[in-house]
C-alpha cells in the first residue's frame, strides 16, 4: 500500500489519474485546497475520514501524515501564457503563487517520500528564459531527488483537446529510477463528437443572438490588431483547444449542434436564441474532455464548474505516467 498527499488538490483530478494506476494500492492521507468551491467538488468525489486542509502556507510539515507519493498541481497563473506570467513576483490577494511550490519542497524535504509529481502549464518551462524552471528542478535535487520533466499533449491520451503541460517527477535518490521513462501517447484519434451529452442540451447552453454579434465585434477589433483572439466555432471531427479557467475558454470551444428543437429561453438573454445551432461545450463535456469519468459528480453551477476543469487536469495524461511511476517502484522492492 502506497500512501500520498494531495497538495493544491482543486477537485481532485491529479488523485483520481493515480488511483486508476495504482487501484487498491494507494491511500491518501491528507488533501490541502484553499478554494471553498473546488473543496465541495473535492467532498462530494471522495470520501475520505479527514478534513480538507486549507492554506498550504500556514500548515506545519510535521502536522502532515508519513505519506510515499507528493501530488501537487501548484498554482499555474503565474507562469501561463494567457497571464501576466509574473513568475515569482505575482501577488494574489496578498498570497505569491510562483512561489508555492516552495511548500511543496518544504514538506518533502522533512518527509523524503518516495516520488513527487507535479504539474504545471508549459510556460513554467519558458518562464523568465527558462531560469524559473531551472530553479525548481534544483531545488528539487537539493533536498536528494532525481527529476525526469516532459511536456506532454492530452490530445494524445485520448481525449480530443490540444492541450500542453509540463510534467515533473522526481524520485528520491537512492531508488533507482534508470529505467523511469514518460509514456508516449498515440491515441490521437478521438474527435469533440466522441464527448458530447448524449442526449439535447439545454436551450441556455446555446448563445443569443445579440451575444453572437458581441462576439463578431470583439473578434473583428482584435483582427483589426493583428491579435487572433477572439470566439472559435470548433468542427465536431475535430479537437478542443485548451479548456482554461476564465475569459475565452468557453468562447473558444463553440460547436455546432443543430439537435435543439425548442428555441424558448430558459435564462433571460437579450435578442433571441440562435437559429445556426452553435453552443457552449457544457461542463460535463469539459469533465469528459478532461478525462473524468460520468460518475463524477457535479453539483455546483456551471460558473464553478468551468472554472474547476478548466483549472484541473487530463486525468489520462496522469493516468500514463502514474503506471510509469509504479514500475519503477515496484522494481525497486
Amino acid at each position: 500500500m502506497y500512501t500520498s498527499i494531495d497538495l493544491f488538490a482543486g477537485i481532485g483530478g491529479i488523485r483520481k489519474g493515480f488511483e486508476n494506476a495504482f487501484g487498491e494500492d494507494i491511500s491518501t492521507v491528507f488533501v490541502s485546497e484553499w478554494d471553498e468551491y473546488a473543496q465541495k467538488t473535492y467532498r462530494a468525489n471522495y470520501a475520505d475520514d479527514f478534513e480538507i486542509a486549507g492554506d498550504i502556507t500556514q500548515i506545519d510539515e510535521k502536522e502532515i501524515p508519513n505519506f510515499d507519493i507528493c501530488l501537487a498541481g501548484f498554482p499555474c497563473q503565474a507562469f501561463s501564457m494567457a497571464g501576466k506570467r509574473m513568475g515569482f513576483d505575482d501577488d494574489y490577494k496578498g498570497m505569491c503563487r510562483g512561489t508555492l511550490f516552495q511548500d511543496v519542497v518544504r514538506i518533502c524535504e522533512y518527509h523524503q517520500p518516495k516520488v513527487i509529481f507535479c504539474e504545471n502549464v508549459k510556460g513554467l518551462t519558458i518562464h523568465d528564459k527558462g531560469r524559473t524552471f531551472k530553479v525548481i528542478k534544483r531545488a528539487f535535487e537539493q533536498i536528494g531527488y532525481t527529476v525526469y520533466d516532459k511536456v506532454l499533449n492530452s490530445k494524445d491520451f485520448g481525449v480530443p483537446q490540444n492541450r500542453e503541460r509540463i510534467y515533473i517527477v522526481a524520485f528520491r535518490n537512492n531508488i533507482d529510477s534508470t529505467g523511469f521513462k514518460f509514456p508516449e501517447g498515440e491515441n490521437s484519434d478521438t474527435k469533440i463528437k466522441d464527448i458530447m451529452e448524449e442526449n439535447t442540451v439545454s436551450v441556455k447552453y446555446y448563445l443569443s443572438t445579440t451575444y453572437m454579434e458581441t462576439l463578431k465585434r470583439h473578434k473583428e477589433r482584435h483582427k483589426a490588431k493583428g491579435n487572433g483572439f477572439g470566439y472559435e466555432i470548433r468542427d465536431i471531427n475535430g479537437q478542443a483547444g485548451a479548456i482554461v479557467c476564465g475569459g475565452m475558454g468557453r468562447e473558444r470551444n463553440l460547436i455546432v449542434d443543430r439537435r435543439l428543437k425548442d428555441f424558448t429561453p430558459v435564462t433571460h438573454i437579450k435578442g433571441e436564441v440562435n437559429r445556426e445551432g452553435i453552443r457552449k461545450l457544457t461542463p460535463r463535456e469539459w469533465a469528459r474532455l478532461q478525462g473524468f469519468p460520468d460518475n463524477f459528480k457535479l453539483e455546483l453551477a456551471d460558473t464553478h464548474l468551468y472554472k474547476q476543469f478548466g483549472n484541473s487536469v487530463t486525468v489520462n495524461v496522469i493516468e500514463a505516467i502514474a503506471k510509469e511511476i509504479r514500475k519503477v517502484l515496484e522494481n525497486g522492492k
